[in-house]
């Protein structure tokens, strides 16, 4: 497709407006037959500009589909900054060909709070809150780090630093970035837990220098598998934490894989597999309904509020959900029936770990191996505790796990 086919368009504007844009941006503006773009940037388009103004529908759920709607021999679309950073590119490149498309970005927001603040980027961690969960952050609070984050609206600095406190972050240093780039440009800063009660504009961007109190009381999620147990909320229905660490190593997660957590009781495995990578997917299926809303709770307060659960009884539960990278059989691996389902439902390449503790569970496992490979272990813990006066080391029940390779 040649330069002249290039129907599509996608500009990034700051809060300077038209007049921030390059000349080769305001020519393409000039000339689009339609453009399309939020309320806020049509409103600052001056009289110059004589393309029909289509802003985005509301809700705003299906920006490709609005555009396809208006298709024509010249379309521009305005986004904030980088169309490609967090930004409306990210889904029309989903429905276009990037044959269709040419994209001129402006500085984005990240980019200007990195500027203004004295901060690397690469150094920097990065997300969004606009129209996604809040609860991400708890797995960025580490002590010393940088975290720059969109504010959906004017409420997310409180939300934000409401968070940081809860968590024992109250000393960290917010700054609270309005409307960068243009001429109502406002920049304080902040402790989290001073943060007072003022007007905020709705165009925000918030900057979070990650401290502990003196007290030293900030709860951190560490980097490493196998979090404490106490950690999760749980009945007893836990894979402990070294077992835990085993499972998810011997499931291996790769970046964007989706893990099928079967029988999940406090849904500790498929919260980890989470933890591993930000692309990361996990269906977890508890046939328990208490246990599936507990599971629910511990994904909001460790961060992976991404965590599906579908609450039901495998294999029946299992129909129609996409196809598994990975399985672990947490609960139920004694049928011979849910082992087949998994197993044919897994692709190729994909691993299967399912855990015994009982000898009928074990039987069925020593089947699965002798009918499709893999490896058997023998796991055993012993935890040093008092008996009475004096000291020994107590062994947990022995686990049995199963590890293969479909090929």
């Amino acid at each position: 497709m040649s330069e002249s086919q290039r129907w599509l368009t996608i500009l990034g504007i700051g809060e300077d407006g038209v007049e921030g844009l390059s000349a080769s941006a305001r020519s393409l503006l000039m000339e689009a037959d339609k453009i399309i773009g939020g309320r806020r940037h049509l409103a600052g388009l001056d009289a110059r500009i004589s393309g029909e103004r289509l802003p985005w529908p509301r809700p705003f759920s299906d920006p490709a589909a609005w555009v396809r709607r208006h298709q024509s021999r010249s379309v521009v679309v305005l986004a904030s900054g980088d169309p490609f950073d967090y930004g409306v590119a990210t889904q029309l490149v989903e429905a276009f060909s990037m044959r269709e498309i040419f994209c001129i970005p402006s500085p984005s927001a990240f980019s200007l709070a990195c500027s203004r603040l004295g901060w690397a980027r690469h150094r920097t961690q990065t997300m969004s809150f606009c129209g996604r969960p809040i609860e991400p952050l708890v797995r960025a609070l580490h002590p010393g780090q940088r975290i720059i984050a969109l504010s959906a609206d004017s409420a997310t600095p409180a939300a934000v630093a409401k968070c940081l406190i809860q968590r024992g972050f109250g000393r960290s240093r917010l700054h609270l970035l309005e409307c960068l780039g243009g001429p109502r440009e406002r920049i304080t800063s902040q402790f989290a837990d001073e943060l007072g009660e003022r007007e905020i504009e709705a165009l925000n961007v918030v900057a979070v220098e990650v401290e502990v109190g003196a007290n030293c009381d900030a709860r951190i999620i560490p980097l490493s598998c196998g979090l404490d147990d106490a950690c999760f909320e749980h009945d007893g229905q836990i894979t402990k934490r070294e077992i835990r660490a085993i499972t998810l190593s011997a499931l291996a997660p790769r970046a964007g894989e989706l893990l099928w957590d079967v029988g999940c009781g406090s849904g500790s495995v498929s919260i980890e597999w989470l933890m591993r990578h930000g692309a990361n997917k996990a269906i977890a299926i508890e046939s328990n309904s208490e246990r599936a809303r507990r599971a629910a709770r511990n994904a909001l307060a460790l961060g992976t509020p991404e965590l599906v659960i579908v609450e039901g009884r495998a294999p029946g539960a299992l129909a129609d959900l996409p196809t598994p990278d990975a399985v672990f059989l947490g609960g139920g691996a004694h049928s011979p029936d849910l082992i087949e389902t998994t197993w044919r439902s897994l692709r190729l390449g994909g691993r299967i770990v399912a855990n015994a503790v009982v000898v009928e569970t074990e039987a069925a496992l020593i089947a699965a191996q002798g009918q499709y490979g893999g490896t058997l272990s023998r796991l055993s813990v012993e935890r040093f505790e008092c008996i009475g006066q004096f000291h020994a080391f107590r062994p947990a029940m022995m686990v049995t796990q199963w590890c293969a390779e479909k090929s």
